[in-house]
Order: structure tokens, then sequence, then C-alpha cells
């Protein structure tokens, strides 16, 4: 399919109700939205397939549903930092960010470098990203070594006083997501979380709340994904395997 085909079918699923629905129950405002849901940008994509060049034509439509499915078609493999930052920048919502983050940019090789960068960021949702990127980052690289996410609670900790709403949820959702990795870092994330608690500041308590309910609750499933794993190369994802 081309540029043209595309535009047609997004143009189809247009409905300017769901642009106020999803307002109104999500919190999710975009400029130049067309009323298109997530499922059926997905489905779309899907039938598409990868296709780079068709990817960056969707997103310089600046169309935000074309946006949305430059995400998903494009091989992450490929995105540059400047690619990075340049649609970082345009982030207007938690919806492209994390359809951006989740899936896409945290299978780039400048995952975990940007992520680092961009906690320390003072657009929210730049910062969301990079806190986006952390919470995804254990399901997009299964053998990531626990010093990859150990490395994440620094940032966690120095930013829990954001009292951004889309700040702090990321935050505490990173927490929570490493915590939940294996039983080594589920109880450094506990630590952490308690650590956070002593901050005098309402999101911090809240991060630290939210988290210790789900991470100290009996019968919590933690995932058990492996911890003695070849490290990867600083601020660089790792592919590696088990030690034997």
């Amino acid at each position: 399919m081309n540029l043209r085909q595309i535009m047609n079918r997004l143009e189809l699923l247009a409905d300017p109700e769901k642009i106020e629905l999803k307002r109104n129950k999500f919190a999710i405002t975009a400029n130049n939205s067309l009323g298109v849901y997530h499922k059926d940008l997905k489905a779309l994509a899907k039938e598409i397939g990868q296709d780079d060049k068709l990817a960056l034509e969707l997103y310089d439509t600046g169309i935000y549903e074309a946006r949305l499915l430059c995400s998903k078609i494009y091989n992450p493999q490929c995105i540059s930092e400047k690619q990075m930052e340049r649609w970082a920048a345009d982030f207007e919502n938690w919806e492209i960010c994390d359809s951006f983050c989740m899936g896409f940019f945290v299978k780039s090789s400048h995952a975990l470098p940007k992520a680092k960068e961009w906690t320390s960021a003072e657009n929210e949702f730049v910062k969301r990203a990079g806190f986006v990127i952390m919470a995804a980052y254990g399901f997009a690289h299964k053998h990531a070594a626990n010093e990859v996410f150990e490395r994440f609670f620094k940032p966690i900790v120095r930013e829990a006083g954001d009292d951004r709403l889309y700040v702090k949820k990321a935050v505490n959702w990173a927490l929570r997501n490493i915590g939940k990795r294996n039983i080594d870092l589920h109880a450094k994330a506990i630590e952490v979380a308690n650590q956070i608690l002593t901050i005098d500041s309402g999101s911090a308590r809240w991060i630290a709340k939210n988290a210790l309910s789900e991470l100290a609750k009996p019968g919590i499933n933690i995932l058990n994904y492996p911890r003695l794993l070849y490290k990867p190369a600083a601020d660089k994802p790792t592919t590696g395997r088990p030690l034997q």
C-alpha cells in the first residue's frame, strides 16, 4: 500500500465522536486527530507490515493517527538518535508517547542512553518517555542483566518528586515493572520504594505507596527472568545469552 491508500483507509476509519470520547474518558488530546482507535491502527499496521519509507511519509503528514501508525511499521533498528529526539519533541499526550516508546524506541540501539537523558528533560512527555522505556525494557530485552535495571533506580529516586501526572505515573510504572522481573530485583525495588517514601513530596509518597501496595502484596507474580547474564556494553541494550 502507498501513502494515499493508507490515508484513505484512515479517513474511512475516522470518527469525530471518538476524538471527544478519548478526550473525556482517557485524557487524550491531540492536534490533527481523525478519531481512530488504537486497536484499529494495530490491525492496519499488521496488514501493512514493516515499511520504513511509508512510515516516514506517514509521520510527515502531521496527522495524529498517521504518526501513531508510523511507530508500528518502522524498523526500530534503523532509527537514529536525531529522529528519536525530533519525534519525542512532538509528543503531545501519553498515548503517542507510550506508542513510540513501548514497542519502538525501546528496541532501538539508542534506548538506554535516550532513557537516561530524557529522565532529566523539562518537557513532561519527553521525560515520561525516558521512564516508559525503562518500564518496557524488560519485556523487549528478556536477556538483559540485572545491572541494566539497577541503573534505572537512580533516576527513579531522583525524579520521584516531580508531581506532574504523566511523569509520576511513569516513574511508578518503571519501579513496579522492575520489581516484578525477578526475586533479586523485587527485593531491591522494595528497598528503593521505601527510600522514596522518606522524600518530603506528595508525588514521591504516592509513587512509593502505590509501588509497595503491589510489590509487597502476598502472592505477587514475579516473572523470574534470568539474573546472571552477559552484561551489555555501556548504555547499549544486550542480546546476550545466559552464562554457561
